[in-house]
């Protein structure tokens, strides 16, 4: 299991939300770049960026903070808020961004995001934000009717790297990850899921460790991380010691 510490950018800023809400945001640290060397250096492989002001604007609001993101690390890098055409993807991936998160297109203009899959494969996420069990769009300001397992079916032979699943209802409230709902959402799609929203503590790990569901691929990681409740140290020993009980799995 990847574990994903996360970045989400209001204003140049490193912040968290609550429950999606904008004018909940907590600001944990003002040099986004200085933050993702700090969890480069803790020893974690991904790590995962959201521009906040562009999910709700439709396009890129915090391009040079991401960039300067990308300049500071090596590693691997997963972006999504307010990348909704070809250009926007195709623009991102050239700065050396490893992964897309595709939103509201997924819903808006899901042609548009199967061709994005198809013209890059293994380089395009698909999120699946859920509030009351449905999927949120437009920085999760708008509630459609579709559940997160059927739109995972839309773009299950699309060449899609992961499903990102949040619970927005739990995000950013250290309540704990929706366990059930993750696995239910893995075990009723071919895509591999990555859970998101709501970890409070290592227990929410080891809960998704313990479900043994294979095709969870990992877990992103905020608020828990920023205010010390998990520790990155132990967290990845955790991952890495069930890893080596299923012999590299896990």
């Amino acid at each position: 299991m990847i574990l994903f510490p996360a970045i989400d950018l209001k204003d140049g800023r490193c912040v968290r939300l609550k429950r999606g809400r904008m004018d909940e945001a907590t600001i944990f640290h003002d040099d986004p770049a200085a933050q993702a060397r700090s969890f480069q250096d803790a020893g974690f492989a991904w790590l995962h960026c959201v521009d906040l002001n562009g999910a709700f604007a439709g396009r890129s609001a915090n391009g040079d903070a991401v960039k300067a993101i990308r300049a500071a690390i090596a590693l691997p890098i997963q972006l999504g808020g307010g990348i909704r055409d070809m250009a926007a993807v195709e623009s991102w991936l050239a700065c050396g961004i490893t992964r897309v998160i595709l939103g509201t297109a997924a819903l808006t203009n899901p042609e548009f995001v199967k061709q994005a899959a198809r013209s890059h494969p293994g380089k395009i996420v698909v999120a699946a934000d859920a509030r009351g069990g449905k999927v949120a769009t437009e920085g999760w300001a708008r509630v459609s009717e579709l559940a997160p397992a059927e739109l995972g079916r839309r773009f299950e032979d699309a060449g899609v790297a992961a499903i990102l699943f949040t619970d927005v209802d739990g995000d950013g409230l250290l309540q704990g990850v929706n366990v059930s709902a993750t696995v239910s959402l893995a075990r009723a799609i071919k895509i591999p899921v990555i859970a998101s929203g709501g970890v409070a503590s290592l227990g929410d790990i080891e809960a998704l460790l313990a479900a043994k569901e294979r095709n969870i691929e990992g877990v992103v990681i905020g608020r828990a991380l920023y205010d010390g409740r998990v520790d990155p140290r132990e967290a990845l020993n955790l991952v890495n010691n069930v890893r080596s009980t299923n012999g590299g799995r896990g």
